[in-house]
């Protein structure tokens, strides 16, 4: 519930960029790299915020995750005025995402005693989808009612009531470890000597080097999907059955099922084989998606579900084979290096699909959408091929 609650920001950009492109005359590539704002904060809080799960109850972390992400996204909506004023307060709305999804999976794993861990890991980062979903509904909605002011001050809600749900309905640690004052050194934060050992690991950073493709594609895909689908009315010259943005929405709650079932399937013929799959799959699709403009609407929909589909299949996969391949002694830092190089793969993402809509015709020319998902799935095929000749898919499940 808080991390649905959480996400309802995710989209809110996604949701706008082409109303504020057009108001403040941002070329493709800026409006990418606001985008890439939010992952860039996410970045340079993770490592402090896991480092931090290790010492103090993940519970704390979290509240103060929920209310930097309320303070960035009520800057955007009364505050933000250009693309400088965007990058901060996205910026501080992604520092938010870092203080509550990774130490959510640390409030989880720290209270769960039984049962099947990777499962409870597979529902809480398919639920990442649910978040996302809502997030593009319910932005689109108030966008068509009030504008885009609105849009991020009343979603601000979202993540204060996660705030609220931790703080009241999660109990604290009974046995929290660490008392006193706390010391956070450079090294705790950004523990090179503990990530050179996860590295070391080759089954590990396969895991960890997958989901930074996987990110790129994901987020690059999720911040583009409404302008596409704006773009893709307007070749066809035909309406879609909903708005682009429910239709966003709609495509990413099928991500839930897929990222679940994706685990399950995986536990049975071998992680590292269901994620070269996917990864292939996932960029025949997006290339498809990408081709389809001017097509019927039904054919982009099918498309679209299939890309999203296909991209979510392997994510609970890539974090949980992740989570339990690292050595216990160092799995934070394990943890805080996964999720520090898949929030890299999406501060990348939106803007390199932005940058290649620039310069090979912007979004107005049908090649360029094709250049652009071109440019965000091929990581996927590179990896695949790169792990496949160092024989990682052979590494056991």
């Amino acid at each position: 519930m808080a991390q649905t609650c959480a996400l309802l920001g995710f989209a809110c950009y996604a949701v706008v960029l082409t109303t504020l492109q057009d108001e403040w005359h941002l070329t493709n590539l800026q409006s990418g790299l606001i985008a890439s704002a939010f992952f860039f904060g996410y970045m340079l809080v993770v490592p402090l915020a896991t480092a931090l799960t290790d010492r103090v109850d993940a519970r704390k972390v979290y509240l103060i995750g929920g209310l930097s992400a309320t303070s960035g996204l009520l800057g955007m909506g009364l505050l933000a005025y250009n693309f400088w004023t965007a990058l901060f307060f996205m910026a501080i709305n992604g520092a938010g995402l870092a203080g509550t999804y990774m130490p959510g999976l640390k409030i989880l794993s720290d209270r769960i005693q039984s049962g099947e861990i990777t499962r409870h890991i597979a529902f809480y980062t398919a639920f990442f989808g649910i978040g996302t979903g809502f997030s593009y509904l319910c932005s689109g909605w108030i966008l068509s009612a009030f504008g885009w002011h609105y849009v991020f001050g009343i979603i601000a809600l979202g993540p204060l009531t996660a705030f609220l749900i931790v703080l009241v309905l999660i109990p604290p640690l009974q046995n929290e470890k660490w008392k006193g004052p706390i010391e956070i050194r450079l090294h705790d934060i950004f523990p090179l000597g503990k990530w050179k050992l996860v590295l070391e690991d080759k089954k590990a950073a396969g895991f960890i080097f997958g989901y930074t493709a996987h990110s790129l594609e994901l987020f690059a895909s999720r911040s583009w999907l409404v302008a596409f689908f704006a773009f893709c009315t307007i070749m066809s010259g035909e309406s879609f059955f909903l708005a682009a943005t429910a239709l966003a929405g709609i495509v990413n709650f099928f991500g839930v099922p897929a990222s679940i079932l994706g685990n399950e399937i995986a536990l049975r013929v071998g992680r590292q084989k269901w994620v070269c799959i996917v990864m292939l799959t996932s960029a025949v699709l997006g290339v498809a998606l990408a081709c389809s403009t001017g097509q019927s609407w039904w054919l982009i929909v099918i498309l679209a579900i299939g890309h999203a589909i296909s991209i979510m299949a392997d994510s609970a996969t890539l974090t949980a084979g992740l989570v339990v391949s690292a050595q216990e002694n160092i799995k934070g830092a394990a943890m805080g290096l996964h999720s520090l190089m898949g929030f890299g793969g999406g501060l990348l993402g939106p803007a390199i699909f932005g940058f290649v809509l620039d310069i090979s015709g912007s979004r107005s020319s049908q090649i360029a959408w094709v250049w652009a998902y071109g440019a965000v799935v091929i990581w996927g095929v590179l990896f695949v091929l790169y792990e496949r000749r160092n024989g990682w898919v052979g590494k056991g499940k």
